[in-house]
């Protein structure tokens, strides 16, 4: 499961900040011009620096805000206080960079954080009004209507950055909104209310929509605004973090826990304000969970209403709270930010309760092992780790708060996100698949549904492939799923794949997040219940009466046996559905040979019972 909403207020402020400078309006250097003109003209020529406070208010939270923009060279930092969250971003013309309200600094070198970095930058420096444009390609994107005003569009690519486009009035010839791809979401920036400072345009209100519907958008008043001298370097530098909120009982190296491998998630013990324990999910890619019923025991204070997205095309709300300690085995932390989502929705999905989940706040504190063979996790002191039989390493960077890798798939340069919430082997996203030729390459395979996150199901192609590589660490014989989503965390073009525990279960695997460093040592093969697929194709959940089909593969056994949506199985070869774990008879339809034949006892949408003989057989 990719990071869903514990930084979405921090990454919102990041880039609105940037948004604020002027633009331009039709021939493109006519509408730049006017746009210069209209915003001040000459009056700009001698700012360096500016310094403004903003009000925030959204997604049921506020706060406050104060940005440093470097306007001659881009740089830009803004530090924020919204709801129980705090922290700050920034750019210092090399590095994208975030630090979280736990204090934790990274540097945001993945997905496409230092493209928007560069387009922010551009921005900051108003490069448009330049005579080469900033080395940027311009193109006019005609004029367009809205609420019965006029617009230019130009569409402006910077030199390192990605196409965004620029909004102006054709008449106040004014900055109107800027829409921009932030990975798979599209982000319309509204910039209105201008007034004078200092002989120069500048917005007072920014609002951003980030595509969640009216109760998402996020909006920030001007305060106050100054221009400032040229700043030193270290103004927009990465500040030096030391994060002292977490340790091992008794000064020990490292301690242990047992964890459960469903659906090819991790599951552990874990204690929150000595209350516990309770069963969550170890996920790389995620932030600290914990769902309302267990906030509402442990007597949490819960704010906002901050809309999660993941995998899927859907989503879900939470809030936001503080957590005074997290305990896991022996290891410690303390008073952390949690996000608080309704993940108890998806003991349906994994057929066991879903209390919350471990993400990067501990991941990052710890180097983390996960030894799939043995079905343990090891925290251990960052500082007295030994990597010389810890596996091959392989170096990652940061996209957001997930460990992002370079590798191939079938020789074909990817990167990689690694998400041990995920329960596939590897999912490639749409733009990857489609600029590669990927499904006329791979015509085996089948269209279904393959998992379930945040935003609901996960649908795609599903096939073979041959080969696949972390680093230079080579994978053979993996399902890959060629997404065919329009929405959620495949369809964007930030990166390329995402590599699950189907994948990294066959291995012991290290994570190093202060040193950007996996760590992967093989397992001894065979690797059971590895580069399998479902051999029904039904996607099925549980419910009080067994487990509801909600998704039939087209041309699949299933389908054949006459198996439709809306039935509900109720028996499995004589065994009543209530005494089976759904995690195990999803495992069984993946690794039970072709040709088995399986006994469903079903229910249809009236009540009427009929026996359904699937013939198992591989569909990739």
């Amino acid at each position: 499961m990719r990071r869903t909403c514990a930084s979405i207020a921090s990454c919102i402020l990041a880039g609105l900040i940037g948004s604020t400078p002027v633009l331009a309006a039709p021939s493109i250097a006519g509408i730049l011009s006017a746009s210069k003109t209209a915003s001040g003209g000459s009056a700009w020529d001698n700012k360096a620096t500016l310094g403004a406070d903003y009000i925030y208010s959204g997604q049921g939270l506020v706060g406050t805000t104060h940005a440093l923009i470097d306007l001659k060279n881009g740089r830009s930092v803004s530090v924020y206080a919204v709801g129980p969250a705090n922290g700050a971003n920034g750019f210092d013309g090399t590095n994208a960079w975030q630090k979280d309200t736990s204090g934790t600094v990274t540097l945001q070198q993945g997905g496409n954080a230092l493209e928007l970095a560069a387009n922010e930058a551009y921005r900051n420096a108003r490069k448009w009004w330049s005579a080469d444009r900033g080395g940027a390609l311009i193109v006019g994107a005609g004029q367009k209507i809205a609420a019965g005003v006029t617009y230019d569009v130009l569409t402006v690519t910077p030199k390192g950055g990605e196409p965004f486009d620029v909004w102006i009035g054709a008449t106040s010839h004014l900055i109107a909104k800027i829409v921009e791809k932030h990975g798979a979401q599209s982000v319309t920036t509204t910039l209105s209310g201008y007034g004078t400072v200092d002989g120069v345009m500048l917005p007072y209100r920014i609002v951003i929509d980030a595509g969640g519907g009216d109760q998402s958008l996020q909006t920030m008043m001007l305060t106050k605004a100054q221009f400032l001298g040229p700043q030193p370097d270290s103004a927009y530098a990465p500040p030096k973090a030391v994060v002292e909120d977490f340790s091992i009982a008794a000064g020990a190296v490292e301690t242990q826990i047992p964890v459960r491998i469903i659906n090819n998630h991790l599951y552990g013990d874990v204690k929150l304000n000595g209350k516990g324990p309770y069963v969550f999910v170890f996920d790389t890619g995620g932030a600290d969970v914990v769902t309302p019923p267990v906030a509402k025991t442990l007597g949490l204070k819960v704010e906002g209403s901050v809309p999660g997205t993941g995998a899927g095309e859907g989503g879900m709300e939470g809030g936001l709270t503080h957590v005074d300690q997290i305990e896991v085995g022996g290891a410690s932390l303390q008073n952390q930010l949690f996000v608080v989502l309704p993940l108890d929705s998806f003991g349906i999905i994994e057929g066991v309760p879903v209390l919350g989940m471990v993400g990067y706040e501990v991941f990052h504190r710890f180097v983390t092992r996960v030894d799939y063979g043995a079905k343990t996790i090891t925290l251990m002191d960052p500082g007295r780790f030994d990597p010389s039989h810890a596996g091959t390493p392989v170096k990652f960077v940061f996209n957001d708060h997930t460990p992002e890798v370079s590798g191939t798939f079938e020789g074909i340069p990817a990167k990689f996100d690694i998400d041990t919430g995920s329960r596939s082997e590897l999912t490639l996203t749409k733009p990857f698949a489609e600029q590669n030729g990927l499904r006329a390459k791979h015509p085996k395979g089948v269209h279904a549904v393959d998992g379930w996150g945040v935003g609901g199901p996960t649908r795609g192609f599903v096939t073979r492939g041959a080969s696949m590589t972390l680093g230079s660490v080579r994978i053979d014989n993996v399902v890959a799923t060629l997404s065919t989503q329009d929405r959620g965390a495949f369809s964007g073009n930030d990166y390329q794949g995402n590599v699950g525990g189907g994948i990294l279960k066959r291995f012991v695997v290290t994570f190093d997040y202060g040193n950007q460093t996996m760590y992967l040592e093989p397992l001894p093969a065979p690797i059971p219940d590895t580069g399998t697929y479902d051999r029904a194709g039904v996607w099925f959940n549980q419910s009080p009466k067994g487990f509801d089909v909600v998704s039939v593969t087209r041309g699949g056994p299933a389908a054949a046996a006459g198996l439709a949506l809306g039935d509900v199985i109720i028996a499995v070869d004589g065994i009543p559905a209530k005494q089976i774990q759904l995690y195990d008879l999803r495992e069984k339809l993946r690794n039970d040979p072709p040709g088995t034949t399986v006994f469903f006892r079903v229910k249809n949408a009236a009540g009427k019972a009929r026996d359904v003989l699937v013939i198992l057989r591989d569909l990739i």
